[in-house]
């Protein structure tokens, strides 16, 4: 099969992340007429200036593994049109699973959290990047690779996938046309992933189609202003802090939690806040207490 030679998109997008967290700028702070949060905006910048010096080594591991697991592929899908067509919805499904699962158990969510890490909403928080999720988050695009999919063209799709949802961290854009709010991943769907508002919490995971939210029962759409950050902000700028404070807080859990080895594994594979005693508020038991109170719980 002849393999393409395909750039790493990332990288070549830079520039335009660059201009247009500039364009934002200057729209926030002339035509609005609101502060723009510099400190917080350049922390994001760090953070993903390290995510992509990470990548320089943890692509390298990712490629490997792909690679390895493709010579056991139950199929041979070469490089056409409609190959590309499938891995974009493919891809797609694999990425919301990835996401849902890092809201939803708490060794993927410390080093998702990073992302989550900012009070403020604007196209630099998408730059905020994990240091640690690259090295082993991978494994949710396995099964792309054992169908038949050629390692180059999941790893073009998974960049494909993050430059789409780049543009949807913004504030400047209120909603797309009906048609494009109720098949793709918009600016408007993405706010509420990135709130901490009761009926926000952990719903709409998609990347490029929010089709997958509606499907799983995850989908909410933008009512109330959104309010970001975290359930309880960690009130920092220091990039090493973002990166590792999750880490450090979990195996504390782990290692100092006088309880059973099955629990204290539980601190690893359960929701964020959850904890051994019961004592644990998950964010399902914030949103259930929205529901009730707002008298919007679901019939079953």
């Amino acid at each position: 099969m002849e393999i393409p030679e395909i750039p790493d998109l990332i990288h070549y997008a830079i520039p335009f992340f660059a201009f247009t967290v500039l364009l934002e700028i200057i729209l926030t702070v002339k035509v609005k007429l609101e502060d723009y949060e510099f400190k917080d905006a350049g922390t994001s910048i760090l953070m993903g200036l390290g995510n992509v010096f990470v990548g320089l080594f943890t692509k390298g591991i990712i490629l490997a593994c792909f690679i390895f697991l493709y010579k056991y592929r139950l199929f041979t899908i070469q490089f056409t049109w409609w190959s590309w067509l499938i891995i974009l919805f493919a891809e797609d499904f694999c990425y919301y699973w990835n996401h849902r699962i890092a809201h939803e158990s708490r060794f993927f969510w410390a080093s998702h959290v990073v992302h989550h890490s900012s009070e403020k909403y604007n196209l630099s928080t998408a730059l905020r990047q994990t240091w640690t999720g690259s090295f082993y988050t991978f494994i949710f695009w396995f099964p792309l690779v054992l169908i038949g999919f050629h390692p180059i063209m999941v790893i073009v799709q998974m960049s494909i996938s993050l430059i789409y949802q780049y543009w949807i961290h913004t504030e400047m854009i209120n909603k797309m046309p009906k048609w494009f709010e109720a098949i793709f991943n918009t600016p408007s769907h993405h706010r509420v992933h990135h709130a901490t508002n009761a009926q926000y919490l952990d719903r709409n995971h998609a990347g490029i189609f929010i089709i997958w939210d509606k499907l799983f029962g995850t989908f909410e759409p933008e009512v109330e202003k959104p309010i970001y950050g975290l359930v309880t902000n960690i009130n920092t700028y220091n990039p090493i802090k973002i990166a590792f404070l999750e880490w450090k807080n979990m195996f504390k859990d782990f290692y100092q939690s006088k309880t059973s080895l099955i629990n204290k594994l539980k601190y690893l594979i359960k929701p964020p806040g959850w904890k051994h005693d019961g004592t644990g508020v998950l964010s399902t038991d914030l949103r259930k207490d929205w529901e009730e109170n707002s008298g919007k719980r679901k019939k079953r």
